[in-house]
C-alpha cells in the first residue's frame, strides 16, 4: 500500500490518526506499532516475519550491548565514556556480530533476489540502515540506554519512514514520552507537506514518468540526441519530484503524529558542485554513508590517494545499495569520480566560478541519471551514444520526434523547473496569515482533489524508491 493509494489517503490514515489522538499517551507507541504491522502487511504480508525477526533480534544484541537502565543513566541522558566501557567487555563482540547480521541479510537478499530480478522485500534497504545506525549510535553512547521492545521495533518500523525512509537516527526521533508534541499548528502544516507531496508526485512526477516511459517504448537506438536529451531530463526532474514528493508526505505525516519535520532535499538543483548536489539530495541517506562509513575508513584525514580511494569506495556502496546490476555500480562510481575530481582537480574553478560551476552540474547530472535509469550495460550504452554522438548524424533516429514530445510535456516540464528554484518552493511553503491564508487553503484544497482525481482515474506509478 503506497502513500498514493485511496484506501492509504482515505482509510487507513484517518483511522490511525484517530485512534492515536484518542489515545492516552502511553499507549500512542502500541498503536504506531500496530497500524505499523498493518501498513507492512497490506503492502508486503509475506515478508512480515523477516521484519520481525529482524527487530528481535537487534533488540536482543541491543540490550546486551547496553545494559543500563535509564535510571542509571546521568542526568543529562547520555552514557558517558566510562560508563560505555564498563558495560560490558564485548561490547565490540556484539557490535560486529550484529553488524554481520543485518548487513548479511542485506546483501544476501541483494544478491538472491535483486540478482536475479525479483522484488525486494518492502522497505529493507530503510530499515535495515536504520538497524545499523541504531546499533552503531547505542554502542557510541549517542542512545541513553536500550529502549524497551515496544519502542525500538516501533522505530524499526515507523509505517510512514519504513517503505522509502527518510533513514532516520533513534537519537533524532521523538520517541520519549514528553517529547512528541501535538498541535493544531503542527496538523495544519503536516496536512499542507502531505497535499504538496502528493501533489508533486502525481500531478508532476507521473505525467514525466510517461515521457521517460514513451523513449523507452521507442527503444534508446532509435531516439535522435534532442529526444534523449529531453527524456534523461525528465527523467531526472520525474525521480526528484517523486522522491522529494514522498519525503514531504512522510515529513508531513510525522509532524501531524508530534514527530519533527525531517529534512531529505534541499534545493539540490540550486547546487553549484555535483558534490554539493548529493549533500542536498537524500540528505538521510548521504549523511548515513559520511556518518558510518566514508569518516570511521578514513575520510579526508588521510593521503590524497587515499581519500580518493574512500570516496570510491563509499560511492560504490552507495550504487549497490540501490541495485545489483553493473548499471549501478557504473553509476556510483562515475559520482565518486566526479566528487573526487571537484575535490582535488578542479576544486579552485568551481569556487571562482560558481555560475560555470552551476551550468557544468546541470549538464553533467543528466548524464549520471542516464546510468541510473538504464535497465543494463547495453541499453546504458545505446543510451550514452545517443546523448554524446561522436557524429552529426544518428542513424536510425526519427529527427522529428523532439518537438512532436516537447509540445507535449513542456508544461509539465516548465512546472517541475519552477519548483526545483529554491525561491519558488520557499514561496510556495511560507506561513501566510489573514486572505493570503484562506487563498492558499483554497489552493491546498484544489490540489488534494485533482490529485485524489489523478490517483482515482489513473494507476498511479509506484514510488520510485519502492524498488529499492
Amino acid at each position: 500500500m503506497a502513500f498514493t493509494d485511496l484506501n492509504f489517503l482515505s482509510r487507513f490514515l484517518p483511522l490511525v490518526m484517530i485512534i492515536y489522538f484518542l489515545s492516552p499517551r502511553r499507549y500512542q507507541i502500541p498503536v504506531l506499532f500496530v497500524g505499523s504491522l498493518v501498513f507492512y502487511s497490506l503492502g508486503d504480508w509475506k515478508w512480515l516475519p523477516l521484519l520481525l525477526l529482524l527487530c528481535g533480534v537487534n533488540y536482543l544484541f541491543a540490550r546486551r550491548m547496553a545494559p543500563l537502565s535509564v535510571e542509571n543513566l546521568p542526568e543529562n541522558g547520555v552514557q558517558t565514556e566510562d560508563s560505555v566501557q564498563r558495560r560490558s567487555p564485548r561490547k565490540k563482540e556484539l557490535l560486529a556480530g550484529i553488524l554481520l547480521i543485518d548487513a548479511g541479510v542485506l546483501v544476501l537478499f541483494k544478491v538472491l533476489l535483486a540478482g536475479y530480478g525479483l522484488a525486494l522485500p518492502l522497505g529493507i534497504s530503510f530499515y535495515i540502515f536504520k538497524m545499523l545506525s541504531f546499533q552503531i549510535d547505542l554502542y557510541r553512547g549517542k542512545i541513553g540506554a536500550a529502549p524497551s521492545l515496544l519502542v525500538t521495533a516501533t522505530y524499526f518500523c515507523l509505517f510512514f519512514q519504513i517503505a522509502q525512509g527518510p533513514i532516520m537516527r533513534f537519537s533524532e526521533e521523538s520517541f520519549g514520552g514528553n517529547r512528541r508534541r501535538f498541535s493544531l499548528v503542527g496538523l495544519e502544516d503536516g496536512l499542507k507537506y502531505l497535499i504538496l507531496g502528493l501533489s508533486m508526485k502525481l500531478l508532476v512526477a507521473d505525467r514525466l514518468a510517461i515521457l521517460w516511459n514513451e523513449a523507452v517504448k521507442i527503444g534508446f537506438e532509435s531516439l535522435s540526441t534532442p529526444l534523449a536529451w529531453l527524456a534523461t531530463i525528465g527523467y531526472s526532474l520525474e525521480l526528484y519530484l517523486d522522491f522529494w514528493g514522498y519525503s514531504l508526505m512522510a515529513a508531513g505525516i510525522g509532524v501531524m503524529l508530534g514527530f519533527p519535520f525531517v529534512e531529505n532535499f534541499r534545493h539540490p538543483f540550486a547546487a553549484a558542485s555535483v558534490g554539493e548536489f548529493y549533500r542536498r539530495w537524500h540528505i538521510t541517506l548521504t549523511s548515513w554513508f559520511k556518518e558510518y562509513v566514508y569518516i570511521p575508513i578514513g575520510g579526508s584525514r588521510a593521503t590524497r590517494e587515499r581519500t580518493v580511494c574512500n570516496i570510491l569506495i563509499v560511492w560504490l556502496l552507495t550504487g549497490l545499495w540501490h541495485g545489483g546490476g553493473m548499471h549501478f555500480v557504473v553509476w556510483g562510481l562515475m559520482l565518486g569520480a566526479l566528487i573526487a575530481g571537484e575535490k582535488f582537480v578542479y576544486c579552485e574553478w568551481l569556487l571562482h566560478y560558481p555560475l560555470a560551476g552551476h551550468i557544468y552540474t546541470l549538464a553533467v547530472l543528466p548524464l549520471t541519471w542516464a546510468a541510473f535509469a538504464a535497465g543494463n550495460m547495453t541499453e546504458l550504452g545505446t543510451l550514452l551514444r545517443r546523448l554524446l554522438p561522436v557524429t552529426g548524424h544518428v542513424s536510425g533516429a526519427n529527427a522529428g520526434d523532439f518537438g512532436r514530445y516537447l509540445v507535449q510535456y513542456l508544461p509539465y516540464l516548465c512546472v517541475a523547473i519552477a519548483l526545483c528554484v529554491p525561491r519558488v518552493y520557499d514561496w510556495i511553503a511560507q506561513k501566510r496569515e489573514g486572505r493570503a491564508k484562506l487563498i492558499e487553503a483554497g489552493v491546498l484544497v484544489a490540489l488534494l482533489w485533482m490529485s485524489l482525481y489523478a490517483a482515482n482515474t489513473s494507476q498511479a506509478n509506484p514510488f520510485l524508491y519502492f524498488y529499492f
